[in-house]
């Protein structure tokens, strides 16, 4: 017998559960791709997307994920043979490097863990020694959607200005735009990336890249940038193809679309972020107790710092296999999927089973997360692992304070 009949819940960091909304705007017949009103559309859909990044720059959009826009920010603004400096806290920076190695550039990477964010210091004294320059662009991710360690991107950019170094500043923030708080223009951002299939709550397929007047200063002067990644006409088009540089992914378009609207002129981006903050504090007070007794080295969220801890998603260490046998009985007696432990350990490695994520943006409300806590709480019981208790009474406790 199993109690995971019914309807799923896919609790991991992305793509995140998609609305019912969203879902019925895409299920139409194909419109036309040259005139009309998915141009119509698209043109006001433009605005929107600014206004969740906060920003008066660009935006250029791609049918990619997130190594795609990855790509696009580099092609357009950095050539090979030129060197970015990779700010890392956790994995998926680390792969942004590995893209920018891929395309003939010089990747250095300050590696700062898995459970912390990064040392000012380190960073400004290897701005202060290129003194000649080479650095074109200091990448970072804002939340690492393996560690879910959240980086203090204002605190980059005094870095950056202190050092006097003209370097581009380009943000990832494909786990968190729409769940963690971002604001482009505001802490000098150049250049950020993001996908639709997290926060914004539609099926992966679309990537976008903003940037700015300074970061397209540096795509004019290269000598080539990749026609299908070149921004400049993606940002800028005289015929709606061009958007895409050829057919749109239509479908896609008129689901964000209904996304938009339900995040900035329903719910309004300042709650939805704020819902976002209450519910991982729902989760971690759940977590805390588990951590505590019994569960006293068996079960710990990945960083203690709570002002590093994403909003939009939360690693936690078990010892292993346990977070490998809790994931499966979720999943087969209880119809919930965690997250794998994503670049905490190799998939070989028998740490690897010692680590499991939950998902919590997007469209994502208190029965949803109390729900799942409830579900890992009946693992936790069903499987004997050690675990503190009154996990669910601190987490609705929280949530009671909404």
């Amino acid at each position: 017998m199993t109690l995971a009949n019914g309807r799923t819940y896919l609790a991991i960091p992305g793509p995140s559960v998609m609305p019912d909304r969203v879902l019925q705007a895409m299920h139409r017949a194909a419109p036309n791709i040259y005139t009309g009103a998915l141009v119509e559309m698209v043109e006001g859909m433009v605005p929107d997307l600014l206004a969740v990044a906060r920003t008066e720059a660009r935006v250029a959009m791609y049918i990619a994920n997130g190594h795609g826009v990855w790509e696009a920010a580099l092609a357009n603004t950095v050539a090979p043979g030129q060197k970015v400096l990779v700010i890392a806290t956790g994995m998926f920076a680390k792969g942004w490097a590995e893209m920018a190695r891929g395309l003939g550039i010089d990747a250095e990477v300050l590696d700062f863990g898995d459970r912390s964010t990064f040392d000012p210091a380190v960073i400004e004294e290897a701005l202060r020694a290129d003194t000649t320059g080479a650095i074109r662009a200091v990448l970072a991710v804002q939340v690492d959607t393996a560690t879910s360690v959240r980086s203090d991107i204002p605190a980059l950019r005094e870095v950056m200005d202190a050092s006097g170094h003209p370097a581009l500043l380009m943000v990832d923030c494909i786990a968190c735009l729409a769940c963690d708080d971002f604001h482009m223009d505001a802490w000098g951002v150049d250049v950020m990336v993001t996908g639709c299939q997290k926060g914004l709550m539609t099926p992966p397929g679309l990537g976008f890249v903003f940037f700015n007047e300074k970061a397209n200063e540096a795509h004019d002067r290269l000598d080539i940038v990749s026609p299908y990644w070149d921004w400049a006409v993606r940002s800028n088009p005289e015929m709606f193809y061009q958007f895409f540089f050829g057919t749109a992914p239509t479908h896609h378009l008129y689901g964000l679309r209904e996304a938009l609207t339900m995040i900035l002129h329903e719910e309004g981006l300042e709650a939805v972020l704020a819902r976002h903050e209450k519910l991982a504090q729902t989760i971690w007070a759940a977590m805390e107790a588990w951590g505590k007794g019994k569960g006293r080295g068996h079960i710990a969220l990945n960083v203690t710092d709570p002002a590093l801890r994403s909003h939009a998603v939360t690693s936690v260490r078990m010892q292993a296999p346990n977070a490998t046998a809790l994931r499966d009985w979720v999943t087969d007696k209880a119809g919930v999927t965690l997250g794998i432990g994503l670049g905490m350990a190799a998939p070989g490695d028998p740490a690897w089973h010692g680590f499991f994520r939950i998902g919590h943006m997007g469209h994502v409300n208190a029965h949803m997360v109390l729900g799942v806590l409830g579900t890992i709480d009946a693992g936790l019981k069903a499987l004997q692992i050690p675990h503190g208790d009154g996990a669910l009474e601190a987490a609705t406790a929280v949530a009671a304070c909404a």
